[in-house]
């Protein structure tokens, strides 16, 4: 049975208990959102390395790493340093969205060694298959469905949501249509004359998915792509199919996460979030972004981060990340890691800004540790440890300073921290409260993503034997 089927049964999984002890809460409330649809625990049968996560607004905000490779860019080797990359940094969930090369080589490594869940989209493997896209017939497409799922991959994105109808809702765009998977299915259907296969054989795709409880990830294929085309006719009609869609799945026991934009100006990001909600009875929402300008490539990390902030604030579960080559070209291994730094920001940020039961206990411990001049808890508690060592080292240099009360920033005369130590140890701020004690940190109760926690099989030629901290060091 699905989670879902065991959710509504009232029965508590060993994915739910383990769900339950990552996120620090009762069983119980995990079965209820599960059963209610509010969250998904994307765990594939055949996924044996996984340790169960969950994707809903009552937990912590989420983050998803795109992985894969093009047909001119990126192998097996390059694609499993991204992975351990973005295992590393903190992805809770990754996807592998190769289109060139062996893909079935690829996606088998990716979940062989992943221990967060796998996504995939699988109409891209469909149009390698077939002569063309217009060839694309829908046995094949259930055919590619059901061999990703025995594979073990936990989620596929699935863009049934794009109906022959609303194509000509499109026409008055800037930027058309921006989804690889939404474009690829327009064309079927205009070279066809059929409606989208995915739609038609929606509830052959639920009884796979059933078999081997992956969870849907309903895709946005008419997403914004800029931000003029945002909250239009075609993005919204696409949505009340997407609603439609979630009550089907649920109806044969499969979990449901649908996909949301894109491109959105920051003051239609709540509204975007809410009518989501609404239409999709709740079910945990998934977004690319949202990026809140246009005019920033090479730095689209950013602009999507602030849009993702924005997002999870409104009630958004999972964050998709955006690296600084969207845009520009193939991501490599570092801008996997700039990717998810700005994203484990954006998910912290809106976890903190919702008052996520203990999602501030890992600022109060940073903040401790900062005023204590405990380097070495300073950067083990950074969101990125590494890069915090490296930039303090690059100008203070050596043990020495990892004890020195002061950084490079201000110097020992002007750093105000150390000053206002010195004045409280000299009594001139009696006012104040001078009972600190800088040695008392909270450290042992820090609710933060569990960095490092994971790892990736070593794949030869692959250097990944760097070390990371976790939560527990």
């Amino acid at each position: 049975m699905t989670q879902l089927r065991h959710a509504e049964r009232g029965i508590v999984t060993e994915e739910m208990e383990r769900v339950a002890e990552r996120e620090r809460v009762d069983p119980e409330f995990v079965r209820q959102q599960v059963a209610d649809g509010r969250a998904v625990i994307p765990a594939n049968k055949e996924h044996d390395r996984l340790d169960p996560m969950v994707i809903g607004r009552a937990f912590a905000t989420k983050v998803n790493a795109n992985i894969g490779n093009s047909e001119s860019e990126s192998g097996i080797e390059a694609e499993a340093e991204k992975l351990h990359t973005a295992v590393h940094y903190g992805a809770d969930t990754v996807m592998d969205l190769s289109t060139g090369g062996d893909l079935d080589a690829i996606r088998e490594a990716n979940v062989g060694r992943s221990p967060v869940p796998v996504g995939t989209v699988p109409v891209y493997e469909a149009v390698k298959r077939a002569e063309s896209v217009a060839d694309i017939t829908p046995d094949l497409l259930l055919d590619v469905v059901e061999k990703q799922a025995r594979q073990g991959v936990d989620y596929q994105t699935i863009h049934a949501g794009v109906l022959a109808e609303h194509l000509p809702l499109t026409d008055g765009r800037k930027t058309g249509i921006v989804s690889r998977g939404g474009s690829i299915l327009a064309e079927w259907m205009e070279e066809n004359g059929a409606q989208n296969p995915l739609y038609t054989h929606f509830e052959d795709i639920c009884e796979i998915f059933a078999e081997y409880d992956v969870t849907f990830s309903l895709g946005d294929g008419l997403r914004p792509g800029c931000l003029a085309d945002a909250s239009d006719d075609a993005q919204f009609a696409e949505l009340e199919t997407l609603g439609e869609l979630t009550r089907i799945a649920r109806s044969h026991d499969v979990q449901v996460m649908v996909e949301g934009p894109g491109h959105v100006p920051m003051d239609e990001i709540a509204e975007n979030v809410e009518r989501q909600q609404e239409v999709c009875d709740g079910a945990p929402f998934y977004v690319l972004g949202p990026l809140v300008t246009d005019v920033a490539p090479g730095y689209d990390h950013i602009t999507s981060a602030i849009g993702a902030t924005e997002a999870a604030r409104a009630g958004a579960a999972m964050l998709c990340y955006v690296t600084p080559k969207e845009h520009l070209g193939l991501p490599d291994a570092e801008d996997v890691r700039e990717g998810l730094a700005a994203y484990r920001i954006a998910a912290h940020a809106a976890d903190v800004a919702n008052g996520r039961e203990g999602a501030r206990d890992w600022d109060d411990a940073l903040s401790e540790a900062r005023y204590a001049f405990d380097w070495e808890r300073q950067f083990d508690l950074a969101l990125d440890p590494e890069r915090a060592r490296s930039y303090h080292d690059q100008t203070l240099p050596g043990d020495n300073y990892k004890e020195a009360r002061f950084c490079s920033m201000c110097g020992a005369e002007f750093c105000s921290m150390r000053i206002d130590q010195d004045a409280r140890e000299a009594g001139d701020l009696d006012s104040l409260d001078d009972e600190t004690d800088l040695a008392t940190s909270a450290a042992a109760e820090v609710n933060r993503p569990p960095v490092g926690t994971h790892d990736a099989d070593p794949v030869e030629g692959v250097d990944l034997d760097r070390e990371y901290p976790t939560a527990d060091d």
